[in-house]
């Protein structure tokens, strides 16, 4: 879904880094989480004919190897937003961190080998001044973030059982998180593709969503409202928050999307919704419809997504074209 990569199968898990990733790992380092990874259902850890279960469980993908691990947890997740676990000075350099280590090293390697280590130190010792240059020019802070610290409490241990009730709180911490500006990437996995999420509170309890999405029925449609009832959550709770002389939400773009347009598997068309002016860098108030139109493709809107968040890239996934109006 976010890297236009094909799938291995037959018991090996590669798929492809995930847009999310791309950017996190570009733009990370600014703030205190790189980014952010929530779900609201744990990931199936199985065999679905000759694919792994992995790829129905996570969109967010650290490599093509590597599913970037989801927190269901809302206290956990609050927890790695504001609770500072390391006993370390912040801004300690990586490289004094493990100075001893690499000077033992150096004693027992070749000649030709010092001079790469010792090119390799270097470089990262620059990486790290340009970081530290740019701390003192303010120009990593971004917007001031608008909280300084949390205002709402840290959420009670454990999975609420009401699954209404766990995304909500899902999406207050992905408010909190770019109101104190902790993290600027957030991917929320409302329930996974092969997905056993029952809805007690609509009076859909009859079903797992997964069955249910073998249909086109009323029930699958009020379902679907739901999820997009989340984002319109987000939306308005970001809007909510000035920023400047914008909102939380005129900096942002929220993207909903899914695997299938209609019931029955119906993965011809996907659905997507785009929220935000990404710092009046998008125009809203728009339907784009490219079927039958060239450079149809996920990864030409990835790609220019990844550009409004000063990411360039000349390709990405299956593109190697931004798409057009966007």
């Amino acid at each position: 879904m976010l890297s236009g990569a094909p799938l291995a199968s037959s018991g090996t898990i590669r798929s492809g880094t995930s847009v999310d990733q791309v950017v996190a790992q570009a733009i990370g380092h600014r703030t205190k989480v790189p980014s952010l990874v929530l779900g609201c259902e744990k990931p199936i850890a199985s065999q679905h004919r000759e694919y792994s279960m992995l790829y129905s469980s996570h969109i967010s993908w650290s490599s093509p190897t590597t599913p970037t691990p989801l927190e269901l947890y809302p206290a956990l997740a609050f927890d790695r937003l504001f609770k500072d676990n390391t006993a370390t000075v912040v801004d300690r350099s990586v490289l004094d961190a493990v100075l001893s280590q690499a000077k033992s090293v150096r004693r027992q390697i070749g000649y030709s080998d010092r001079a790469k280590l010792d090119e390799y130190l270097n470089s990262v010792r620059e990486v790290e001044l340009q970081i530290e240059r740019a701390g003192k020019q303010q120009r990593l802070q971004g917007w001031r973030p608008t909280l300084e610290e949390p205002n709402i409490s840290r959420p009670e241990d454990g999975i609420p059982q009401d699954i209404d009730e766990h995304m909500r709180l899902m999406c207050d911490l992905l408010v909190l998180a770019f109101q104190t500006d902790t993290t600027r990437v957030c991917t929320l996995k409302l329930n996974n593709d092969h997905s056993s999420l029952r809805f007690p509170h609509m009076g859909i309890d009859y079903m797992i969503h997964h069955l249910l999405s073998h249909s086109d029925s009323d029930d699958w449609l009020k379902v679907n409202q739901f999820f997009t009832e989340q984002m319109a959550y987000i939306a308005d709770k970001l809007d909510a928050i000035q920023e400047g002389e914008r909102t939380v939400l005129d900096n942002s773009m929220v993207m909903l999307c899914s695997s299938m347009i209609y019931g029955n598997h119906d993965n011809m068309q996907l659905p997507v919704a785009i929220l935000g002016r990404a710092g009046g860098q998008l125009e809203t108030g728009r339907v784009l419809d490219y079927l039958e139109k060239p450079n149809r493709k996920m990864c030409s809107l990835f790609l220019s997504m990844m550009d409004k968040m000063g990411v360039k890239r000349e390709s990405f996934g299956d593109s190697q074209e931004w798409l057009a109006e966007v």
